[in-house]
């Protein structure tokens, strides 16, 4: 998504703010204000950005939601994070299904965007940095068939979430591998995790294993569990 060159400026110093107030937060700023950082940051940038628009005509901030620094690890049942022990089965409604190890993932063109994230809980990060495979790009190679209508991601021990087509392969989703500049944390889904950021956070899967392309939808693990089977932050889709 381009940005007029006004945005892309004001995204900058927003961005130059935020990493400041970061580095100044090293010290005893952090230790007085502990988990008050995330209200000083809120104050000084969320606001801001509560005035900006998306080229969609959306708010760039989801009602409802408040901005923070960085991402929260939100928990889960944790896979395994070695690379030499990833694997990634792309198959279902594909006419070519394949299996990705790690050197594979880094063999594909990367790509590296920033994008804003939004948690159910009621945070948002925005900027986050995300290095790796476009979902498109996975898709080409795959080739989904005609009767292909949702993606389910699925994850270690189990875990899934499902995604409409058109959601799963838009221009910012991507199965990421670094954060930020750096490789992806064990609690942020290491080594590689999905990437859907116009849905909420839970549907970007951590620990993954797999992108099954099916034609009939296949509410996930939280899904089935009371939250909404969409997901979307702007209309406030939080639970079925």
């Amino acid at each position: 998504m381009k940005l007029p060159d006004f945005d892309r400026r004001e995204l900058e110093r927003l961005h130059a703010r935020r990493d400041f107030i970061q580095k100044a937060a090293a010290g005893t700023v952090l230790t007085a204000f502990g988990g008050g950082l995330y209200v000083l940051l809120d104050q000084l940038f969320g606001n801001e950005a509560l005035a900006q628009t998306r080229d969609d005509g959306r708010e760039r901030v989801p009602p409802g939601q408040r901005v923070i620094s960085r991402l929260k690890p939100m928990g889960g049942e944790e896979g395994d994070t070695n690379p030499s022990a990833f694997a990634l089965r792309v198959h279902g409604e594909v006419e070519e299904p394949f299996t990705l190890d790690w050197k594979g993932l880094l063999a594909m063109p990367q790509t590296t965007r920033r994008s804003d994230v939004h948690c159910v809980t009621g945070w948002s990060v925005l900027d986050a940095e995300w290095t790796g495979v476009t979902m498109k790009a996975l898709a080409e190679r795959a080739r989904p068939t005609k009767r292909a209508r949702h993606v389910i991601f699925e994850a270690a021990h189990g875990y899934s979430a499902n995604v409409p087509l058109r959601e799963a392969l838009g221009p910012a989703a991507m199965l990421a591998h670094r954060l930020d500049g750096k490789p992806l944390a064990a609690a942020h889904g290491a080594p590689v995790r999905g990437v859907v950021p116009d849905l909420y956070f839970w549907k970007s899967a951590k620990w993954l294993t797999g992108l099954r392309f099916v034609s009939r939808d296949e509410p996930g693990y939280w899904e089935r569990r009371g939250y909404h089977n969409h997901a979307d932050p702007w209309k406030e889709e939080r639970y079925g």
